[in-house]
């Protein structure tokens, strides 16, 4: 399968370095407007076509599959020229979209496109959280209780510094949380009804400037949400904590159960005089016979150094040719994606204005 990449940043980088491991796959074209992200990605895949625009890689007849990883707020429009001009199979970075008067025009792409979308919502691919979800319902039987905590670094440093607005990441419950929404509805297995939060800007961005404009990201927060089967769902976010020693700490709860999850941060920020980085871990908790299981999860090594993501994004790459090769449906859909997207913008209404949200 041969792969045209639109958007050529921290994150298509890591989409070409893990399509490099498949092994019966190639980058045959990019396009990205920047120069020094361009020239970065050429360095990965020398033998590639830069194309000047998406038409133009589009329209190449050695173009199979195609992935967007472009700022959050382009990808909508970027979708609707590929569908335009000839519906291939696509890989679309999270989120879908950032602003809900989109929401008409991403529904009839839905109902339009001639070919597979699947949304990169790749936490689920995470071998740890991979492992959570397959025993989450054997475990507790039937979480009724989930809780997921991300302690973590500020966001990086991004070309045109796109990431530091809301108008153009959806804002931090969308931008950053969208994968935690996600989670929350395949582990439960039910669908949002009402979103509570509380959230801001408190030490991260503050003191800096672009176009004579503060960034208005928020950097933590709370948020509760209550699904129709009665479970309950709750996110706790902070990005100044980069100190902590595992990134993410995933906990569902249910009648005869609990598991958590603990997925260390990327290798690549680990202090190297604390040893080697932590190995990701998943804890099984019966109430009869009481007594936690702890179970050690590694993540092979090529995979980490491929990208940030625990070895998702290979796993996610597998997936998603399996569907485009045999033509099934996706495992993450556009629908998904709107979910998600949906209630980040609520997470951010509740906190904005401080009310409950009803979805």
């Amino acid at each position: 399968m041969r792969y045209g990449i639109i958007g050529c940043g921290m994150m298509g980088q890591e989409h070409i370095r893990n399509i490099r491991l498949l092994g019966d796959c190639e980058v045959r074209a990019i396009v990205e407007p920047d120069p020094g992200m361009r020239a970065q990605a050429l360095d990965l895949v020398p033998d590639a076509i830069a194309c000047d625009s998406i038409s133009e890689l589009v329209a190449r007849e050695d173009v199979d599959v195609v992935v967007i990883a472009t700022p959050n707020y382009q990808h909508l429009a970027q979708l609707e020229e590929i569908a335009a001009a000839r519906a291939l199979p696509v890989l679309v970075e999270k989120p879908v979209y950032t602003d809900p008067a989109e929401l008409p025009r991403l529904k009839r792409l839905e109902q339009s496109y001639g070919a597979l979308i699947w949304v990169a919502l790749e936490y689920r691919y995470m071998p740890p959280i991979a492992k959570f979800l397959d025993l989450a319902e054997r475990e507790t039987g039937g979480a009724s209780m989930l809780s997921i905590r991300e302690h973590r670094f500020p966001f990086l440093e991004k070309v045109g510094d796109w990431n530091r607005f809301n108008q153009k990441t959806g804002g931090t419950m969308v931008e950053k949380c969208c994968h935690f929404f996600d989670l929350m509805r395949v582990t439960l297995g039910a669908e949002p009804v009402r979103v509570m939060a509380s959230a801001g800007q408190v030490l991260n961005h503050l003191s800096e400037q672009y176009e004579g404009m503060t960034p208005d990201i928020w950097d933590s927060g709370y948020v509760i949400v209550d699904f129709d089967n009665g479970a309950r769902g709750m996110l706790e976010l902070c990005m100044f904590a980069e100190g902590a020693r595992y990134q993410e700490e995933l906990s569902a709860i249910g009648p005869t159960g609990k598991i958590e999850a603990l997925v260390p941060g990327p290798g690549r920020f680990w202090p190297t005089h604390l040893g080697p980085a932590p190995t990701p871990k998943v804890i099984t908790s019966p109430r009869a016979p009481q007594g936690p299981r702890e179970m050690e999860i590694p993540v092979d090594p090529t995979l980490l150094d491929a990208g940030d993501h625990n070895g998702a994004t290979f796993y996610q790459h597998q997936l998603f040719l399996a569907a485009a090769r045999d033509g099934t449906a996706p495992a993450v859909s556009l629908s998904d994606g709107i979910a998600a997207v949906r209630m980040g913008l609520a997470a951010q209404e509740a906190a904005r204005e401080v009310r409950v949200v009803t979805l």
